[in-house]
Formats: structure tokens, C-alpha cells, sequence
């Protein structure tokens, strides 16, 4: 494929609207994953939004003169009844782009897809994380969960639905990631979203890999990137910008001035996006968080609106200061492309503005002379 100039999207202001918003629709999921954040459980919390409140919030995204991309996740969203009457909703009354990653289930059937598609959804995301299923069924806690999600990938295919998928890096899969990433150029994906474990919910700091293996693994994204048909992209890992940006350089290719392969914008931010800086989560029930890594919340959608909550919340005006970060994160000179992992910091030191721990670079003003 012949490399393109990357196309110039407009930046947007992150004090005002968030470029993505993500909606635990249920906690119900059949599966039980090792790393789950959630915590799911097989049966539905009672006290999760109904229909109604789930339109208001839908109706309060819709507002934004900005309009993020809107997420449907879970737990597993098809265990919710009305899920394709608030996709629907969503996408043909508000005209919301709107992705959603189900779980593969007995319940991603072709009937499930082929109502998708009617609605109108703009990708559906499965999981991966592992090459085999023996590596897979291990990590999601259930066996078959690997033929399940290919099965899933196959019905994709046939109704013509872009397809994500989504792989959560850690010590069970590091050695496989060469595997998956030919692996997912063999299902035709338009996007491959790395998440770099943070250890909250199910997941455990030993199932962390080190700061050397993530720098690793970013440097070898970055070649990935351009190798194969697919998008790249991380999640919970801010720090990819900048190794991005270095390989390049080093590469000798100009950041903004050498061709750049770039086949899928949908889900790519114009700047760097972290935990409440261009990022909000509404759990099941309704409570605001700068992440569903970052389990502090900061507001709930049934007593104010999500803008509000956003834009207001002590907590997300903090984490979208900069200057406050704490450590080698504050004085790193990359730290308004990124940041570091505020979600990471949290779970491993309790202050969500101290260092993410999983980065290795030092920052120059801390390098001796």
C-alpha cells in the first residue's frame, strides 16, 4: 500500500469535550477474564441505568457542539435487552458514531450482527490475546472463548462490519504479540488497539510486564504500524507518542513531514488523549470516572450531565493540569504529548499525578551530565 501524507485533523480542547466516551452498559458477562476491570458478574446489577436514564445520557452526548466517539462496553453489552434499542437510538435520532466491544459469547450470533449492521454500528471490537487457544482461553477464564471470538470475526466479515481488535499486553502473551499481529492481518481487521495492563479490578501487578518490556514492545508497535494494512494503536500507554516519535526521528522521518501510513481514523485522536484529558467513563451506574482504569469517581450522570461532570469535576480539571504531575513525569519534556498513564500511577502508588512506573525513559533533566 502506498504510504499517504496523514491527514491534518483539527485539535480539539480537551477542557471542553472529550474526544471519547465510553458506557458501561451492564456488568453481566459470562466470561471471567483474569485481567477484567469490571470484576463482571453473571447477572445484571439492578441498580444499572434503564432505558430511559440511558437515552438522557445519550441525549446529553449528543449535545456536545463537539461530538466524541461513543463506546459500548461492559461487562458484555449483548447481555443487556435493550441494547440495539439504545445503539439505534444512538446512531439514527442523535447521529452518534458508535462502536461497542461484546464479549465472544454464544450470544454473538449472526442474528446479533446482522442487527448491528441494520442499526447502523460504526465497528464492533473483539478481544485477542492470545494467538492459539490455549493462550486465549487461559487469559479470558473460558474454555472456547478463542473458537467463540473466531466465529464472531467470521460473521463480521460476512455482514461486512469493520472490526477491531483489542489486546491486552501482558507477561501470559508477550511472547505471542508476533503471532497476533499476523494473526489479526489474517481476520482483515481495520484496527489493532494494544491495552497495556494496569492492575486494577481482576488484573495483578505481577501480571505486569516491565518498563524495558513496554518500551520494547511500543518500539516494535511502531514498525508494526507501517508493515501491516491495520492501524495501530495503544491504550493506557501515552508514552507510545513519544517512542513514535523518536523511532522516527531516528528512522530519519520528520514528525508531520514524512509519509505515514494511516488507513483508519475512526477512534484516533488529533493529540494525545489520557484518563480524564479527552477520556470519560460512565459506569454501569452512571458514576463518572476519568477512566475504567482509574477508579475515582467524579460525578454521576443521574444527577448532572456528563458535560458537566467533564468539564467540572476537581478531579478531571486536575488530571488535565499538566504542570502538576508529580516525579519524573513532571519534569519529562514529553509530558504534554503524554503524560504518562494517570490510571497506572494510581493503581501502583495511590496518587493518580505521580510517575506511571511502567516508563522507562528518563526524562534529560534528570540524566547526568
Amino acid at each position: 500500500m502506498k504510504p499517504q501524507m496523514m491527514p491534518q485533523i483539527k485539535p480539539r480542547d480537551y477542557a471542553k469535550y472529550p474526544f471519547i466516551v465510553i458506557w458501561e452498559v451492564t456488568r453481566a458477562c459470562a466470561l471471567k477474564c483474569l485481567h477484567c476491570r469490571a470484576e463482571a458478574q453473571y447477572r445484571a446489577d439492578p441498580r444499572q441505568l434503564t432505558t430511559e436514564q440511558g437515552k438522557k445520557l445519550i441525549d446529553d452526548i449528543a449535545a456536545m457542539e463537539e461530538q466524541p466517539l461513543f463506546v459500548f462496553t461492559g461487562g458484555d453489552p449483548l447481555m443487556r435487552p435493550d441494547l440495539f434499542e439504545l445503539a439505534e437510538y444512538a446512531i439514527k435520532e442523535k447521529q452518534l458514531p458508535v462502536s461497542m466491544t461484546p464479549s465472544a459469547t454464544p450470544k454473538v450470533t449472526r442474528a446479533a450482527i446482522t442487527k448491528a449492521k441494520e442499526v447502523g454500528l460504526s465497528r464492533w471490537a473483539f478481544s485477542l490475546d492470545g494467538s492459539t487457544a490455549e493462550i486465549h482461553d487461559h487469559f479470558r477464564g473460558t474454555k472456547g472463548s478463542y473458537d467463540m471470538t473466531m466465529k464472531g470475526i467470521q460473521y463480521l466479515q460476512e455482514a461486512d462490519i469493520p472490526i477491531q481488535v483489542n489486546t491486552t499486553v501482558s507477561r501470559y502473551n508477550l511472547h505471542d504479540l508476533q503471532a497476533i499481529s499476523r494473526k489479526v492481518k489474517e481476520m482483515g481487521v481495520v484496527l489493532w488497539s494494544l491495552f497495556f495492563l494496569i492492575p486494577t479490578g481482576r488484573a495483578q501487578e505481577k501480571d505486569m510486564i516491565s518498563p524495558e518490556e513496554h518500551e520494547k514492545v511500543m518500539k516494535w508497535m511502531v514498525r508494526i504500524a507501517q508493515e501491516m494494512p491495520y492501524g495501530v494503536k495503544s491504550t493506557e500507554a501515552p508514552h507510545y507518542r513519544r517512542v513514535m516519535m523518536q523511532e522516527r526521528r531516528t528512522a530519519g522521518m520528520e514528525t508531520g513531514s514524512a509519509p505515514l501510513k494511516r488507513v483508519d481514523m475512526l477512534g484516533r485522536a488529533p493529540q494525545s488523549v489520557n484518563d480524564g484529558d479527552g477520556f470519560v467513563f460512565i459506569s454501569h451506574t452512571g458514576d463518572v470516572y476519568p477512566s475504567g482504569f482509574l477508579p475515582v469517581v467524579c460525578g454521576n450522570v443521574k444527577e448532572q450531565s456528563i458535560i458537566d461532570v467533564y468539564r467540572n469535576s476537581p478531579v478531571m480539571q486536575t488530571l488535565r493540569d499538566k504542570s502538576q504531575l508529580q516525579g519524573k513525569c513532571g519534569v519529562c519534556e514529553f509530558k504534554t504529548m503524554c503524560g504518562g498513564s494517570r490510571a497506572r500511577a494510581y493503581a501502583l502508588t495511590g496518587d493518580y499525578m505521580a510517575s506511571d512506573t511502567a516508563c522507562a525513559y528518563i526524562p534529560s533533566a534528570l540524566r547526568q551530565t
